[in-house]
C-alpha cells in the first residue's frame, strides 16, 4: 500500500511537471495571450510579427520578441523586460532594436538601456525652430548605438551609477531634396565614433516599467565625450521626470517633463530632437533639433475601459520647443488619442495604437507598452 501511494504521488508530480515545463511553444504563447499561465510570477516570452505605420518609416514590417519576468520569480521584485525588434520598412530602412529594463533580486541593481543596429535613411529639415516643413535632405547612415545605465540602489527607490553612450555612425550620404548646386552640409556629416561616459541619478518606485499605474520615475544625468575617444568632444545634460496617479481602479493620469541640453560643437545627429513615438507624437523624429530641447506631456489612460476587459484607450497632449540657448521663442503642440489592448493579462502589459495630430499633420504609431 505504501509503495502504491508513493507511486501515485510520483505520477502526480510528473504530471504537474509536464504541465509546467513541457507545454509546446505555441501553447505557452496562447497561455500568455489568454492570461492562463499557472502563476502571475511565471516568466513570459512572446514572439509575434508586427505591422505598423509611423511618419519616419511609413509601413513597417517586423518581428517582436518580448521577454518579461520577475527576478528569481519573486513577484515582490519589479518587473524586468527585454524587447528585441527586427524590422524592414517601406522606406528601405532595416535593423534591430533592443530595449531593456532589468532589476536584480530585491531590486538592488538596475540596468536600463537600449541598443540599435540599423541602416536608417532619415529626413533632415535643418537646425532650429524656424526650419521649413519641407524636407531639406535625406541622409543615409549606418548606426550602431548602445546607451546603458548601470545603477546601484543608494537608498529606498533612489539609484546612482555609471552612464554610457556609444555611437558609431558610418557611411553618411547627403541627398539634397532641391536643386542647390552647393548645399550647406550639416556639421558632423563626416560621421565617426562617439563615446560618452558620465554619472546618473534615478528615483524609481514604479513596479511595472511597461505600464505604471502609480509611481515616480525621475532621472538626471551628465555625459562627457572626451576627444580621446570621440571625434566631436561635447557634453550633454539631461533630465526626465514622470509622475503617475491612479485616478480609479482602471484609470491612470500620467505626466512627463523632459529636457536635453548639449554643449560644444555638436554634430547634427547628436543634437537634441523632438518627435517620434514617445514624446511629441505626430512630429517626424528629428523634425526639430537644436542644442536645447524641452517637452512636456500629459496622458489620461483607461486600462481597460471596463474592469475585467481587455480593450482600453488614452487621450494625450504635449508641448515642446527647441532653441540654441535658453530662450523659448515658440511652443509646438501635439494631441491625440489611442486604443489599448491587454496583451499580457497577468503582467498588466498593453499594446497601443496612437493617432497624433500637430500643426503640420498627423502620425500613427503601434507599439507594445505605453509611450512613457
Amino acid at each position: 500500500m505504501v509503495g502504491e501511494s508513493a507511486e501515485a504521488d510520483l505520477r502526480s508530480i510528473n504530471a504537474q511537471g509536464v504541465s509546467k515545463t513541457d507545454r509546446s511553444f505555441l501553447q505557452r504563447q496562447v497561455d500568455q495571450i489568454l492570461g492562463t499561465q499557472e502563476s502571475a510570477n511565471e516568466s513570459s516570452f512572446l514572439l509575434f510579427p508586427t505591422l505598423s505605420y509611423a511618419p519616419e518609416t511609413r509601413w513597417d514590417f517586423g518581428v517582436n520578441q518580448l521577454f518579461v519576468y520577475f527576478a528569481n520569480d519573486r513577484i515582490e521584485n519589479r518587473l524586468s523586460e527585454l524587447n528585441i525588434y527586427t524590422f524592414y520598412t517601406q522606406e528601405a530602412q532595416y535593423g534591430m532594436w533592443a530595449d531593456h529594463t532589468i532589476y536584480s533580486d530585491h531590486n538592488e541593481w538596475f540596468f536600463y538601456g537600449k541598443a540599435r543596429a540599423q541602416y536608417f535613411p532619415m529626413n533632415y529639415y535643418g537646425v532650429g525652430l524656424n526650419t521649413s516643413s519641407k524636407v531639406k535632405a535625406v541622409i543615409d547612415n549606418n548606426l550602431l548605438w548602445v546607451r546603458e545605465r548601470i545603477l546601484k540602489k543608494l537608498r529606498g527607490s533612489l539609484y546612482w551609477g555609471v552612464e554610457l553612450d556609444f555611437r558609431s555612425t558610418q557611411d553618411l550620404i547627403y541627398h539634397a531634396q532641391n536643386q542647390e548646386s552647393d548645399p550647406e552640409l550639416p556639421f558632423g556629416i563626416e560621421g565617426g565614433t562617439q563615446l560618452g561616459l558620465g554619472l546618473g541619478l534615478i528615483y524609481d518606485n514604479c513596479h511595472n516599467a511597461m505600464n505604471v499605474r502609480d509611481g515616480i520615475l525621475a532621472e538626471i544625468g551628465f555625459l562627457h565625450y572626451a576627444d580621446l575617444f570621440s571625434r566631436y568632444p561635447i557634453n550633454t545634460l539631461f533630465f526626465d521626470s514622470r509622475i503617475f496617479y491612479s485616478i480609479a481602479e482602471t484609470q491612470v493620469l500620467a505626466f512627463q517633463f523632459k529636457g536635453d541640453l548639449a554643449f560644444g560643437e555638436v554634430p547634427f545627429n547628436q543634437l537634441p530632437v523632438l518627435g517620434g513615438a514617445n514624446l511629441m507624437r505626430g512630429y517626424y523624429v528629428g523634425r526639430y533639433r537644436d542644442k536645447r530641447a524641452w517637452a512636456t506631456q500629459v496622458e489620461y489612460r483607461w486600462l481597460p475601459f471596463v474592469k475585467g476587459g481587455r480593450v482600453g484607450g488614452a487621450l494625450f497632449g504635449a508641448l515642446g520647443t527647441v532653441s540654441p540657448k535658453w530662450k523659448i521663442e515658440r511652443l509646438l503642440w501635439s494631441a491625440g488619442a489611442g486604443v489599448r489592448y491587454l496583451l499580457f493579462p497577468q503582467k498588466d502589459i498593453f499594446s497601443r495604437f496612437d493617432v497624433a495630430f500637430t500643426e503640420e499633420g498627423k502620425g500613427m504609431y503601434f507599439y507594445i507598452g505605453e509611450a512613457f
